[in-house]
């Protein structure tokens, strides 16, 4: 047990997926795995552990922006163990190509300035993901035929963005789509020798505007999930 996690010793996967919503977290664990077991719900952040295709898997929140994933992700790695950490989640599209309910594999990930940043100091540390998850994230989705990009996405610190001039010139470099957690999970896991990866479900779209209605986003969310579990064990 740790400050933010209620999980006993043994109860959480080395496989572990990261949702931000706790309750996309519930939906994902019923849906995708058997013999599941609540592992967690201090401060309402759900966990649980369950099992895919004779696999061991935690899937566990990891609330909203860097900050609060940097939490979760540490005590995951350093207190219990966790070896894959997946975020699975959404995010806005930034390219012509790229089509809402497409998924984005992130390759790199840009960022303002992360919860690591006191550490780097000077330096601009470049996250970037497991390549053999990224390998197998993306065989998996051409497999499923899957609408799917890798790329570089953007981590964002703030959701109510006013700054248009930062996202046009993310988009002129080719950034796929914006977030607001993968940069310092790709960060922690460097730090501490993990694989991380995030693979994301495009919900909305800064140019075109067009956006996911709620109710249909637990169904598009549903390949996400299955490349993110496939990944992990390839």
């Amino acid at each position: 047990m740790t400050v933010h996690i209620g999980a006993k010793p043994g109860d959480i996967a080395e496989t572990v997926l990261l949702p931000g919503d706790p309750y996309r977290a519930k939906w994902a664990a019923e849906t995708f795995l058997t013999d599941v077991k609540l592992v967690n719900e201090v401060r309402g952040m759900l966990g649980f552990t369950g099992m895919w295709n004779g696999n061991r898997v935690t899937i566990h929140g990891s609330g909203m922006g860097m900050p609060s994933l940097s939490i979760y992700a540490n005590e995951l790695m350093k207190d219990y163990g966790a070896q894959t950490l997946i975020r699975i989640g959404s995010c806005g599209g930034m390219q012509d190509s790229v089509k809402v309910r497409d998924v984005i594999i992130a390759m790199t990930a840009t960022s303002l300035s992360t919860p690591s940043r006191g550490i780097f100091k000077e330096i601009n540390f470049a996250p970037c993901a497991d390549y053999g998850l990224l390998r197998a994230a993306a065989d998996a989705a051409t497999a499923k035929g899957t609408p799917t990009h890798v790329g570089g996405i953007y981590s964002s610190d703030v959701f109510y963005d006013e700054r248009p001039d930062l996202n046009e010139q993310m988009t002129r470099h080719g950034i796929l789509g914006v977030e607001m957690e993968a940069a310092e999970l790709y960060n922690l896991a460097a730090r501490h020798g993990r694989r991380a990866l995030a693979v994301l479900t495009v919900s909305d779209h800064l140019l075109t505007g067009e956006a996911l209605p709620s109710e249909d986003r637990e169904k598009s969310f549903g390949d996400m999930v299955e490349i993110a579990l496939q990944a992990a064990f390839a």
